[in-house]
């Protein structure tokens, strides 16, 4: 497999036109986060918003509108129930994040349903945690759109057929090519099947200190980000998943435990030295 390094990063982090505006840097709309799972929609919406995203909408369970805006003043709500605005919203959106805190219910199932028949074919659509089992459970059919799952190895197993066992390189691409999306199989070493080439990725930063609830979420923040405001959408995605695992390596030296909303925090700050490094 091909590793995925710093190099990639440096070559994918630009410096900021100065003749720019927010609408440079995309459109990023998140969708998740029911009543008992709010915490993991604010963190992917963090996510794509301190990665650089110029405008982000999180469409959650109204419940966490306070929670979300004391935390996040830079993102827009939408209700999770107000069908008629995300029909409007959804297709205006250069990427679209769905799965983080979305749950397994009825009315889950309904909204993901709404966003797989809105979602337009020049659109990114990064699916994840539950949305990932829901399609799943239901045979779901996949839309037409540039399709990104993010699944953990018990996820995949859903998703895939394949045992944890059995998910080698070769069977993952198997299993890649049918879904015609790219898959991130997250793991101690996350491994990338780009829809695009055939070459398999292997990241080479991560640290045991990242297993804690909301990891995965962050990640997809950060990828929609990175997506959303840079040309290469395959080096998007290598990109973020090595800047995630590598802001948690650097805190790790001093941490035992690495939290997803210290990552976020630091995302400006590693975005900028990859910037620079790379103009230098």
């Amino acid at each position: 497999m091909q590793k995925i390094t710093e190099a990639i990063v440096k070559r994918t982090i630009c410096k900021r036109k100065a003749q720019s505006h927010k609408g440079t840097y995309g459109r990023v709309m998140t969708i998740g986060g029911n009543r008992q799972f709010g915490g993991a929609i604010i963190l992917s919406t963090s996510a794509a918003v301190y990665a650089g995203s110029g405008l982000v909408t999180c469409v959650t369970d109204p419940i966490n509108f306070a929670s979300l805006h004391a935390r996040l003043p830079e993102a827009m709500v939408v209700s999770n129930q107000d069908a008629t605005s995300i029909k409007q919203l959804l297709p205006t959106m250069d990427v679209v994040v769905i799965g983080p805190g979305l749950g397994e219910n009825y009315q889950a199932l309904k909204l993901l349903e709404l966003t797989f028949s809105t979602i337009q074919k020049q659109q990114t659509l990064i699916i994840d945690g539950s949305a990932i089992s829901l399609i799943a459970s239901h045979h779901l059919t996949l839309p037409n759109a540039h399709l990104i799952f993010t699944p953990h190895q018990m996820e995949w197993q859903r998703l895939s057929g394949l045992p944890i066992k059995a998910q080698t390189p070769s069977n993952n691409r198997q299993a890649q090519e049918k879904l015609a999306g790219t898959v991130i199989v997250k793991s101690h070493r996350t491994e990338v099947y780009l829809a695009t080439s055939k070459d398999n990725w292997r990241n080479t930063a991560g640290t045991a200190a990242m297993a804690t609830g909301g990891m995965g979420d962050t990640l997809t923040g950060i990828i929609a980000g990175f997506v959303a405001q840079f040309n290469d959408s395959d080096q998007a995605i290598l990109a973020a998943v090595y800047t995630h695992s590598k802001i948690a390596d650097y805190l790790a030296k001093k941490q035992y435990v690495v939290l997803p909303s210290q990552i976020i925090t630091h995302l400006p700050e590693y975005m900028a030295k990859m910037a620079q490094s790379e103009n230098d």
